[in-house]
This record gives C-alpha cells, sequence and structure tokens, in this order.
C-alpha cells in the first residue's frame, strides 16, 4: 500500500501516517522515494495497539 491507500485504510492523515512512519511507530519502508506498507503488517500493529490500548484500561 501506499501512503494515501494507508492513511485511508487506518482512518488517519497522510500526515499524521509519515508522522508515525517517521518516528517508527509503523513498519514501513522505502521503495525508490515513496513509502509502502504492508496490510497485512498494518492489521498486527493494529492488533498490538487495541491489545495494549485494552490492557491498560484493567
Amino acid at each position: 500500500m501506499n501512503v494515501r491507500q494507508a492513511s485511508q485504510y487506518l482512518g488517519v492523515s497522510p500526515d499524521t501516517l509519515y508522522r508515525y512512519i517517521t518516528e517508527g511507530d509503523i513498519p514501513a519502508f522505502k521503495l525508490g522515494n515513496r513509502w509502502k506498507l504492508r496490510k497485512t503488517i498494518l492489521d498486527r500493529w493494529m492488533e498490538r495497539k487495541m491489545s495494549q490500548s485494552h490492557a491498560r484500561r484493567r
């Protein structure tokens, strides 16, 4: 996925997604001069975030 597609998928703005990528929060890689993200990795990242959020509420 490119940044635009991934930002739509995650429900965040492209600027927010760029920030997450550059801060190392979301795993991504550069192909040429464009960031690419794998949907399966994004799904795992979201699962971890949901688990962490759920654990904090207890």
